[in-house]
């Protein structure tokens, strides 16, 4: 299966939340070897992601590999449903990190509660180039969560950013200082950011921003009042 942007497709997930929606933005790498889904969303989202996937013309079979950017809820919530739909054939990956809290083995860090354990099948790296879609980089930016790894896609120059930012009617923004375990660290891994040659960013919580990355990561870097989170 071939996406379109060199194997690389943002996709939305329209979630509910006790009445409330929830949207999210993440994406979907594909090439000859298999597809490849970044997060999962909220609990309970099995068939909304199957449709969605099915949208992309890839039926839930044909994915191969799920990349986990870092361990809150909304990104892990549905992993465990996904992996038992796929007879357990999906490949689990995930910074080395944040292993033992996707196994169930540490209490994970905002809920205080273990997650239902799954195999990490492949422990990411910082610098890691991962051989999928014309290559994909790993890029540990701790902050949000000490696990958290954005995701740089080579040959688009597309930034899969999780929560490392945000974005708001189009503009790039900051991490959400609420939600977010160590702003001074979150700050720095924006620098660390700025250094890539970013033309398009795929925010989880805001949706995707083009033009002006790199200028605009300078100035998130040099504006950002740091306050300690609620």
């Amino acid at each position: 299966m071939a996406l379109g942007n060199q194997g690389l497709q943002t996709i939305v997930f329209q979630m509910d939340v006790n009445g409330n929606p929830f949207v999210v933005h993440t994406a979907l790498l594909a090439d000859e070897q298999g597809a490849i889904l970044v997060d999962t969303g909220i609990p309970g989202q099995l068939e909304l992601i199957r449709g969605v996937l099915e949208q992309a013309s890839l039926p839930l079979a044909e994915l191969s590999t799920i990349i986990i950017t870092h361990q809150d809820r909304d990104h892990i919530g549905s992993l465990p449903e996904l992996v038992d739909a796929t007879g357990g054939t999906v490949q689990v990956w995930a910074h080395e990190v944040g292993v033992p809290y996707l196994a169930g083995e540490m209490p994970l860090l905002k809920s205080k509660q273990l997650a239902v354990p799954v195999k990490v099948d492949r422990a990411l790296r910082d610098g890691d180039v991962l051989p999928v879609a014309g290559g994909l980089q790993v890029v540990h930016t701790p902050g949000h969560t000490p696990d958290h790894i954005s995701l740089y896609h080579q040959p688009s120059k597309t930034l899969i950013a999780g929560d490392a930012l945000t974005a708001a009617d189009g503009v790039l923004r900051a991490f959400d200082p609420r939600h977010t375990l160590d702003p001074r660290t979150a700050l720095a891994s924006i620098a660390k950011l700025a250094e890539l040659d970013i033309e398009t960013v795929i925010a989880y919580h805001g949706g995707v921003v083009t033009g002006g990355i790199r200028e605009r990561l300078r100035e998130l870097v040099d504006t950002t009042i740091l306050t300690d989170p609620a």
